[in-house]
């Protein structure tokens, strides 16, 4: 059974920065994916970021284009934690952000879809006031 936990958010200024954490426990092992999505009160949920990793750790990666470049997923294997160290953040950056996993490797624009990933966290509210 694969759990999420997400942790990290909080209320910060624009141009600040937030460390968000995702602990997973479980074994996704040997190819999996990863995703950051966030979503704005009913609206659908955006990808945000993504990278799927096939057991010869080859890997695909995933940015929304609006935060290339202000945004990295990375990961902790000792710690089974997964990253996303938002950098420069904008009033639009302001949701709930999720974390999410699936036994499967995606590739590109796939690592957006939440439709094809099957484990989720439950959330943490990023607030960017201007």
């Amino acid at each position: 059974q694969v759990q999420l936990v997400e942790s990290g958010g909080g209320s910060v200024q624009a141009g600040g920065t937030l460390r968000l954490s995702c602990v997973v426990s479980g074994d996704l092992s040997p190819s999996y994916s990863m995703g950051w999505f966030r979503q704005i009160s009913e609206k659908d949920r955006e990808g945000v970021a993504g990278i799927g990793i096939n057991y010869s750790y080859n890997r695909s990666t995933y940015y929304l284009d609006s935060v290339k470049g202000r945004f990295t997923i990375s990961r902790d294997n000792a710690k089974n934690t997964w990253y996303l160290q938002m950098d420069n953040l904008k009033p639009e950056d302001t949701a709930m952000y999720y974390c999410a996993a699936v036994r499967r490797v995606l590739i590109g624009k796939q690592l957006a879809d939440p439709i094809r990933y099957a484990h989720w966290g439950q959330g943490t509210q990023v607030t960017v006031s201007s």
